[in-house]
């Protein structure tokens, strides 16, 4: 009975791992299918102009109508998109279909705090690379971060867009209201955004300081392409963006070569650079007497435990798959992963000689936010 009782348990927990896996298998084909649908402008041109049948939506988007057609109805059985009513069972060529405004919101609209369609860019930037990954599994090398393409880096900076454009300027410096007090008093308060991608984070500093000075600063060449090229299509009410706003293609070791700072920000970087501690230190060197650090990075666990949340399994996923290898491309590096807890952060704060390392009151599911202080 007692062996019974055992097989019975591992059929059941090998069962729950095959469903498991099937449903998995089922929401990254999903995403794929939504990479498709934002890559080729598929969601927009059905939002402006839907409902569409296949042959519509294939002329005006520019896509041959047997794909749009097998678009559509895939979307449409997953539930994203919505036949029109008593259209269901009509002829392939009679079928339109339709955006609900409310899915528009995570699908289209790149401001809107509900997008999270730019995972799908991410998915695909590293199914491009994954025998890349592989490969460095097997040798100790790293797989370098402009390897993950367009679609990484478009989805990178698109997934934090609408927390860099809205919560940084309101909730986040809020809970340093002395700092914002200090930048809102100098004439020309000097701002720094080190890692700053594709340079939402850069702009929005510059849209609430109107008389700051802002660089961002990336080693990634093409993300500072796509930051200035932004910069040129943003239209700031006070028409001075290209004298206050700089995007520097620069190692960030370099910040001393461009400040000082009242400022510096590090946002969704601080886990991906090789040498943190020897950055910090450039920037607390980078720093007006009485500056201000402000980290934001992984809302993870304080501990190791398994199995974790679906924060620690997200981050972990993201860790093995990009974050790691784009990190060991680089010698010499700290191999941090993704995986940044609260503790290394204050460990590595004191190493570069801040004087303290506080954890800010925000409340964010995916982002834990520190202030260092010299």
């Amino acid at each position: 009975m007692d062996a019974l009782n055992i097989d019975t348990s591992s059929e059941a927990r090998t069962e729950q791992l095959v469903e498991r896996l099937l449903d998995t298998t089922i929401g990254a084909l999903e995403l794929f299918s939504v990479y498709l649908g934002a890559e080729l402008g598929l969601y927009r041109v059905l939002e402006q102009r839907g409902p569409l049948t296949a042959a519509q939506l294939g002329e005006q988007a520019g896509i041959a109508a047997r794909y749009a057609r097998e678009w559509l109805d895939q979307q449409a059985v997953a539930g994203f998109l919505q036949v029109e009513p008593g259209l269901p069972e009509a002829a392939d060529r009679e079928r339109r279909y339709r955006l609900d405004p409310a899915y528009a919101r995570v699908l289209t609209h790149a401001d809107d705090p509900a997008h999270v369609a730019p995972l799908a860019h991410m998915l695909a930037g590293i199914g491009g690379v994954l025998t890349e990954v592989a490969q460095a599994y097997r040798t100790g090398d790293g797989v370098p971060y402009q390897d993950y393409g367009h679609a990484f880096r478009h989805g990178q900076g698109h997934i934090n867009r609408p927390a860099f454009t809205h919560e940084l300027p309101t909730d986040w410096l809020a809970a340093m209201p002395d700092v914002v007090d200090r930048l809102e008093a100098a004439p020309h308060p000097h701002i720094a955004d080190v890692g700053c991608g594709q340079g939402w984070s850069t702009l929005a500093m510059a849209r609430a300081f109107p008389s700051a000075w802002v660089d961002g600063l990336d080693l990634d060449a093409a993300s500072i392409a796509d930051a200035r090229r932004h910069a040129a299509d943003c239209d700031l009410e006070d028409g001075d963006l290209e004298g206050r706003v700089r995007f520097v293609h620069a190692d960030a070791q370099r910040l001393p070569d461009t400040g000082p700072y009242d400022l510096v920000l590090i946002l969704e970087a601080l886990h991906d650079l090789p040498q943190p501690v020897q950055v910090l230190r450039a920037v607390h060197t980078a720093l007006i007497p009485g500056g201000t650090v402000l980290v934001v990075d992984e809302r993870v666990a304080d501990r190791f435990s398994a199995p974790g949340d679906k924060v620690e399994r997200m981050m972990y996923g993201w860790s093995v798959t990009h974050c790691l290898p784009a990190q060991l491309a680089e010698k010499p590096s700290a191999a941090t992963g993704t995986v940044l807890r609260a503790e290394t952060v204050g460990e590595w704060a004191r190493e570069s000689g801040f004087a303290r390392c506080t954890v800010l009151p925000v409340d964010n599911d995916f982002f834990r936010l520190y202030r260092l202080d010299t």
